[in-house]
C-alpha cells in the first residue's frame, strides 16, 4: 500500500513556529531588559538636573535653568579631591585584584592536580566573603580597627607599641580599603581565571610536558597567552568603572568618617552627601553626569587602544 506523501508545512507556519519560539526567548529577557531600561535608560531624562537650579515645588522642567553653574561650583570646591580618590583608589583595586586573582588562581590549578579536595575548600573559602554585605563587613573592620578595644591595637600594645586611631589618620586608609577590597571580592575573580585555564586543552600541556618544559615555562608560554583574551575583557570592564567607586566599600567601612575625607571621598560618597546634607539636587545631578562622561570616554580610548593592537580582544 503506497503511503501517502508528507505534506510541508507552509511558509507561514514555518515563520509563526519561529516566532513563538522567539518571543519565548525575549520572554526569560524581559526582566533583565525591564531592570535596564528602569535603572539605565529611565534616569537619563534628569540629566537636565544637571543645568537646573532645582526646586521640588516647580519640578523639574520648571525650575530655573543655570547653564553650567552647577559644574563650575563642582569644580570650584571638591573635584580635584574626589576625582583624585576615585581614580587612584579603582586604579589601586584594579591592579591589585588582577595580580592576587591571577596569582591565587595559578597555584589553585597546580594544587587541583595534586589535592583536587584541598583545592575545592580552599576556592569555597576564598569566595564566602563575597557573599557578605558591606554592613556586615564594616562591623569586622571595626572589630580589628576600633581604638580601644580592636585586634590590631591590642597587638600593637602587645608589642609595646603606641595605639593607633585608625579612624582618624587618612593616610593609613588607602592601603586598608585595597586590602578589604582584596579580601571580599578576589574569590570572585579567582573563580572566573580558574574557570579560564580550566579550558585550556590539557594536551597542550601534556605536549610541553614531553618537550620538557618546567611548570613556570608552562605558565609563562602556555596559561597565561590564553588567558589574555580574558584578562583583556576584564581589566576593560573594570576601567569602565573607572569612575564608579563601591558606594558600600567607602561609605560604610570607612563609617563615613569627616576625618578620613581626604583618602576616602569619592564622587560617589560627595553625590550622596549633596543630596543628604545640603539637598542640592542641581550639583549632584552634575556631578553624576560629569561621572558618566568621563567613565565613557575612558573606556572608549581603552578599547580603541586595545583594537590597535589586538582586535579580536576589543569589546567593540
Amino acid at each position: 500500500m503506497q503511503s501517502e506523501p508528507r505534506v510541508r508545512p507552509r511558509r507561514s507556519q514555518r515563520r509563526s513556529r519561529a516566532i513563538r519560539r522567539e518571543l519565548l526567548y525575549l520572554g526569560l529577557c524581559a526582566p533583565g531588559l525591564a531592570l535596564l531600561v528602569l535603572f539605565n535608560y529611565a534616569p537619563l531624562f534628569g540629566i537636565v538636573l544637571a543645568f537646573k537650579d532645582f526646586r521640588p515645588r516647580d519640578g523639574i522642567f520648571g525650575s530655573q535653568t543655570v547653564g553650567f553653574e552647577n559644574f563650575a561650583y563642582l569644580f570650584a570646591g571638591d573635584a580635584a579631591r574626589i576625582t583624585r580618590n576615585t581614580v587612584v583608589m579603582n586604579l589601586s583595586f584594579i591592579v591589585a585584584t588582577l595580580v592576587v586573582a591571577l596569582t591565587l588562581a595559578l597555584v589553585l590549578h597546580e594544587l587541583r592536580a595534586r589535592s583536587p579536595l584541598l583545592a575545592t575548600v580552599t576556592q569555597s573559602a576564598m569566595f564566602l566573603p563575597f557573599v557578605l554585605s558591606w554592613v556586615v563587613v564594616a562591623n569586622l573592620v571595626t572589630a580589628f580597627l576600633d581604638s580601644g578595644r580592636g585586634l590590631v591595637n591590642q597587638i600593637l600594645g602587645a608589642a609595646a607599641l603606641p595605639a593607633v586611631n585608625w579612624y582618624s589618620e587618612p593616610e593609613y586608609w588607602p592601603a586598608i580599603l585595597v586590602s578589604v577590597d582584596l579580601w571580599k571580592g578576589v574569590g570572585f575573580w579567582v573563580i572566573v581565571y580558574v574557570a579560564g585555564i580550566l579550558a585550556i586543552n590539557p594536551s597542550l600541556y601534556e605536549a610541553a610536558d614531553i618537550d620538557g618544559a618546567s611548570r613556570w615555562q608552562q605558565i609563562r608560554r602556555i596559561t597565561l597567552p590564553l588567558l589574555l583574551p580574558l584578562i583583556v575583557i576584564n581589566v576593560l570592564l573594570s576601567v569602565s568603572k573607572m569612575f564608579n567607586a563601591d558606594f558600600g566599600l567607602f561609605f560604610q567601612v570607612t563609617q563615613n568618617n569627616p576625618a578620613l575625607y581626604p583618602t576616602t571621598d569619592v564622587i560617589d560618597t560627595f553625590v550622596y552627601r549633596a543630596l543628604t546634607t545640603t539637598g542640592d539636587v542641581g550639583m549632584a545631578a552634575a556631578a553624576g553626569l560629569y561621572q558618566a562622561v568621563v567613565g565613557f570616554l575612558l573606556v572608549t580610548t581603552a578599547n580603541w587602544y586595545v583594537r590597535r593592537r589586538t582586535p579580536d580582544n576589543a569589546l567593540f
